[in-house]
This record gives structure tokens, sequence and C-alpha cells, in this order.
């Protein structure tokens, strides 16, 4: 028997969601730039994959500041109902208009501005 245990190293979904949950509130990322971040740059449908099995997570994950390339809810309809993304954005003080983010620029958080290049 070994006399050690090796630790797993973390799935793609639990990456995205260790990434999430570093978003602060009030802000805002998009499914490509988690996927860049995490080093698959093609992998924005995969990352929105992940949003869509975060509610079973613990801690949460606050899948609502994960948005499309261009600030639109694109994921609204996972949450329940359809204006729950919206009400919790707008509860942390971002501005929806027809199913986008409202100056959306000032609201965007780049993982790799903001945390840097990721180790691995």
């Amino acid at each position: 028997m070994n006399a050690f245990v090796m630790e797993e190293k973390p799935t793609f979904y639990q990456k995205v969601y260790a990434l999430v949950r570093q978003i602060p509130e009030g802000r805002v990322t998009s499914y490509g730039a988690i996927a860049r971040y995490l080093g698959s740059a093609g992998a924005a449908r995969m990352v929105g994959w992940a949003m869509n099995n975060s509610h079973t997570q613990a801690p949460p994950v606050p899948a609502h500041r994960v948005v499309n390339r261009i600030g639109l809810l694109s994921g609204k309809l996972h949450f329940g109902d359809a204006k729950t993304m919206q009400n919790l954005l707008e509860q942390e003080g971002l501005q929806i208009k027809n199913d986008q983010i409202v100056d959306f620029a000032l609201y965007f958080w780049d993982p790799m501005q903001e945390l840097g290049p990721p180790i691995d």
C-alpha cells in the first residue's frame, strides 16, 4: 500500500467555480474571459455548461455574474425565472436594459487583469 495519498487535480468545472467565486459583487465577467484565464480559450460554451450546473455547489457560485461577451444575460433562463438573474445583478447595483448590462465595460471583471496569470 502506498504511504501517501496523491491529491486529485481539480476538474475544469471546479476551476470555473473557484474562479467565479472570486468575482466581486457588482462586477461581471464573460464565459470567454473565464475560459481564456483557465487556458482553454475555445471553451466558453463549456464554461456555460458549468454555470448551468453550478446551482448544486457549496459554497454557492454567483453564476449571475457571468454573461456573454457583450454583456447580454444569455444564461437567464437557467435561474428558474427569467428575471432572477437580472434582479440579482440589479441588487448589486448594475443597471439592465433589454437583457443587457448598461455600461458593460465599466463593470467587466477580467480575471487576467485582476488576478494576473493563473498558477497551475
